[in-house]
């Protein structure tokens, strides 16, 4: 069985990354019913969701739609006059959480298939089963499983297909069900719809509540104590095995990460997967992307204190992510800089079928001047020590080895 490589969109210039670095299938949502708020680029909105599935089609992709908000009455109102928007746009399916959205989404879009969202927190074979009995045609499953369950499950319910992440930023609430952040942020910044605050990532002093004003280090560090930070997750050394546990979908979590991440992220595993590379390589590359250092997670059967992050809470780079590609003229390639490239420098630029080591020997502004430095945002032309045909259209350039490493 060939399993389906499915990455986020967080806007449409990340799906088409995501379809030109591999992805079989992305997931995205509208800004009112996901569970991530996106804030720059393209967003998908109510009048660009069927352009961005047309295009998706063209291409021979899916979509799926996310609807994994857990609904009140403002917002089942809200989704109701949207469904005709959703039906025209067609998506391959819809992923959802709630039982009053599953209800609306089977009575008026009949014809569009129900994925099971991974927040239902399903972990056996009779929940699976309930929601094949629904009318579901997948179920995502809870990230709290093992290998073994997994496999039990594919073997008791063979008739539905099953998705599970295999890479990105876990929650340390069980399948992401967290009230952590309503509460911190006196309800301004719920979880479970969309505006989550991340206090799992925060960094937390202890207070023994007799002694009022006196904190103490939890561990005794520059950088606090981030008792709730999980690693994440990465399964790329474990592909063959979900392939053999019956795993349809393999699953990459970051709507809100960069385009760097979600192209080099599908890059390594489709390579892997394409049997182009190896899974030590291919983990390797995924070194190379923000990370708080890579775990199992709970995949082999236990979840150990090294799973967890206790010294960062963002994601730090392994390589930086330079400049995003153009085009190309007469005088070099036309880029726009995301982090400042230097004269001489030597970058990695890669492209979905390509990785070259190059060397900056020019750098020319937009006035078509030459300067020593291209900084953050600039639109600058470049030329390297040797000539290379790169394809431009979907190419981004990053920083050599790994500077992060944990």
């Amino acid at each position: 069985m060939k399993s389906e490589l499915l990455l986020p969109a967080g806007n449409i210039e990340k799906m088409r990354y995501a379809y030109a670095y591999g992805a079989d299938a992305v997931y995205l949502g509208l800004v009112d019913f996901s569970l991530r708020t996106m804030r720059k680029g393209e967003l998908i909105t109510r009048d660009n969701l069927k352009i961005a599935i047309d295009e998706a089609r063209s291409l021979n992709k899916k979509v799926y739609l996310t609807l994994n908000i857990f609904a009140f009455d403002d917002d089942i109102k809200n989704l109701d006059e949207t469904l005709e928007i959703i039906k025209d746009a067609n998506p391959h399916a819809i992923i959802l959480s709630d039982f009053g959205i599953f209800n609306l989404v089977r009575k008026k879009l009949p014809n569009i298939d129900i994925h099971i969202s991974t927040q239902t927190n399903t972990t056996n074979s009779e929940a699976v089963k309930f929601w094949r009995d629904l009318g579901a045609s997948r179920v995502i499953l809870a990230r709290e499983l093992s290998l073994k369950q997994i496999e039990t499950i594919r073997k008791n319910v063979p008739d539905i297909e099953l998705e599970h992440f295999i890479h990105g930023s876990q929650c340390m609430s069980f399948s992401g069900r967290c009230l952590l952040s309503d509460y911190m942020t006196n309800n301004e910044r719920k979880a479970n719809q969309g505006g989550c605050a991340q206090p799992c990532r925060w960094s937390y002093k202890l207070l023994e509540e007799t002694r009022p004003g006196q904190y103490f280090e939890i561990v005794q560090d520059d950088k606090g104590s981030h008792i709730l930070s999980t690693k994440d997750l990465c399964l790329v050394h474990y592909l063959k095995d979900l392939e053999n546990a019956g795993v349809n979908s393999f699953k990459i979590e970051g709507r809100t990460k960069s385009l760097y991440y979600v192209s080099a992220v599908a890059k390594a595993y489709r390579e892997v997967l394409d049997n182009k590379i190896s899974s030590d390589s291919g983990f390797e590359e995924l070194k190379k992307v923000g990370n708080r250092g890579y775990t199992t997670g709970f995949f082999l059967g236990v979840n150990e204190p090294s799973s967890y992050s206790y010294d960062i809470s963002k994601g730090l780079a392994g390589a930086d992510f330079l400049c995003v590609f153009q085009d190309k003229d007469e005088i070099g390639y036309k880029v726009e800089i995301k982090n400042k490239i230097l004269l001489n420098d030597k970058i990695e630029v890669i492209a979905p079928f390509q990785n070259e080591i190059l060397t900056v020997v020019g750098i020319k502004n937009e006035k078509r001047e030459d300067v020593d430095v291209a900084n953050t945002n600039d639109i600058v032309y470049l030329k390297f020590d040797r000539e290379v045909d790169i394809d431009y259209n979907f190419a981004l350039a990053r920083t050599l080895g790994i500077k992060n490493e944990y």
